[in-house]
């Protein structure tokens, strides 16, 4: 993926994880840490919400790191936005 697919990803999954935290009112990291450990929901009507949040929240993590990792490989020599910043309208 390019920088620009990986930012736009980023930023509908950021929309999607902000609708469940609102949603059931806790942060994601919070919830994924739970969920990790295998804690269930209170409410059976939550297990797939659960199922989702947790998928699309790890999604969000790799699309992080590969946007990163792609910066990186970007600026090897020294932090700076050249290369990086893109004029859309």
């Amino acid at each position: 993926m390019t920088l620009e697919e990986l930012l736009a990803d980023i930023h509908a999954l950021e929309e999607d994880v902000l609708a469940f935290e609102r949603k059931y009112g806790v942060r994601s990291e919070i919830f994924y840490a739970a969920y990790v450990s295998g804690e269930e929901p209170e409410d059976d009507a939550w297990v797939l919400d659960f199922g989702e949040w947790a998928s699309v929240y790890r999604t969000w993590l790799a699309r992080q790191a590969e946007y990163r990792n792609q910066v990186q490989l970007i600026q090897r020599d020294k932090p700076s936005l050249v290369g990086l910043v893109r004029v859309t309208a």
